[in-house]
């Protein structure tokens, strides 16, 4: 039987876009395969202003791992969003660091690369953090926003080794009063989620940069700030660890003292990050507030 000129030339069309298409900067997280699958709902935080802001579905070893929502001008990311696995909370230090090509080109098969030895092109440079921006600053560390003892498998792990994962964080701050938190987190997710935990994680800033050769280079964060999201959870867990679930956020400032983290609601969260970041009245994290679905019927509700 012979195929119609017209489908022929739409196969041949469809071909070209794959081949073309970005495959980690995306114009919407749901258009790339599994990319949504780190995001509530497939539903990606609500009322953040990105006019400039880039999505990344962050690929590694040919595969979606995370998102990131990232800014090329401040050369930080607003926030990740990932889904936790359940991990004895162990860290690595010996993967390479990485940037994310996607940013600057759009040729290449998408996964973010590790920074050569030797040079890497301007354009590189232009659109995002590299290794050099941190070599020299000795009161920030490169805070993950997707830490790696939230992940399990190798490669996922490895996936959160890239600069556009990080941002500059306080050295006491870091290895202090976060790293608990997220320690905290891992072991609540780990005991008490029976299900998929997803977790939003992002920053504020307040235009403090840290500077290169006398160039504002990556933005400092003011405040760092985290969600979870986890309906399907143990009911007969204590009453301080239930009241936790099916969400709740956290807030801490990125300073050397009082970055005490402050675990809320995340309607709390939202109404401070509503004051502090370029968003508008209608900030959701997660899609419907999280709300737990009911074991009921719909035609079984009346009788609640």
């Amino acid at each position: 039987m012979a195929i119609p000129k017209f489908c022929l030339v739409f196969a041949l069309c469809l071909i070209y876009f794959v081949l073309h298409t970005p495959a980690t900067v995306v114009q919407d997280f749901n258009h790339v395969e599994r990319c949504k699958d780190s995001l509530y709902m497939g539903t990606p935080p609500r009322g953040i202003i990105d006019l400039h802001l880039k999505k990344i579905c962050q690929r590694y070893a040919d595969k979606p791992r995370y998102v990131t929502l990232y800014d090329p001008r401040k050369r930080i990311p607003v926030y990740s969003a990932y889904t936790f696995k359940k991990t004895e909370g162990d860290r690595r230090v010996d993967y390479p660091w990485m940037y994310e090509p996607q940013l600057a080109e759009v040729d290449g098969n998408g996964n973010m690369m590790p920074f050569p030895t030797g040079y890497l092109h301007m354009k590189f440079e232009d659109s995002q953090a590299v290794l050099d921006d941190y070599s020299d600053v000795v009161l920030y560390e490169r805070g993950h926003l997707n830490p790696d003892q939230h992940q399990s498998d190798a490669h996922d792990r490895a996936a959160t080794y890239t600069l556009t994962n990080v941002v500059p964080e306080i050295r006491e701050f870091n290895i202090g009063p976060w790293r608990e938190y997220e320690e905290r987190i891992r072991v609540r997710l780990n005991n008490y989620c029976r299900g998929t935990a997803y977790i939003v994680t992002g920053v504020t800033t307040r235009g403090n940069m840290i500077r290169r050769n006398n160039q504002d280079r990556v933005a400092i964060p003011e405040d760092v700030w985290s969600a979870y999201c986890c309906t399907d959870y143990d009911r007969n867990a204590p009453h301080d660890v239930r009241i936790r679930f099916p969400s709740h956020g956290a807030l801490a400032k990125n300073a050397k003292e009082g970055s005490n983290v402050h675990e809320m609601t995340v309607q709390e969260l939202e109404n401070f990050l509503k004051n502090h970041m370029d968003v508008d009245q209608n900030l959701q994290i997660f899609y419907d507030n999280c709300i737990s679905p009911s074991p009921l019927p719909l035609y079984l509700h009346h009788t609640i």
